[in-house]
């Protein structure tokens, strides 16, 4: 019985290796930047809302304010968003600011709107990289 706790304990404590051992804000910033250039992209406002969400989601991390679990997060597995995994607090900064433009997009009426923000988003966001 002892035998078999402690293959168990030792098989849950490499089941969690399997999430990120270090957070990945670069990798995060890319990917809400890909997303932002998707919303730019977007055909309609629906899609440049969804991938608003999907820049934000990625930003503010699932416990962050602003987070959208109805929405996907693309950057699942890689931290805890980019804002709570920067350490540098000019860039933390900057990564809340377009939190606020990107959420300006999507509570936008019409997708004109919506795609300047959008694109103030992902101007923002290269620029960080």
């Amino acid at each position: 019985m002892h035998k078999r706790l402690v293959i168990a304990a030792t098989l849950g404590a490499f089941g969690m290796l399997s999430a990120p051992a270090i957070a990945d804000a670069a990798s995060e910033i890319a990917t809400a930047t890909d997303h932002a250039g998707y919303a730019v992209a977007g055909t309609n406002l629906d899609a440049v809302r969804m991938h608003l969400h999907h820049a934000v989601n990625c930003l503010v991390g699932p416990r962050g304010k602003g987070f959208d679990k109805s929405n996907e997060n693309p950057c699942t597995g890689d931290g805890n968003g980019a804002i709570p995994d920067t350490t540098n607090a000019a860039t933390k900064a900057k990564l809340e600011s377009v939190v606020v433009t990107a959420e300006s997009g999507i509570g936008a009426k019409d997708e004109a709107m919506a795609k300047k923000f959008a694109s103030d988003v992902y101007a923002t966001l290269r620029g960080i990289k």
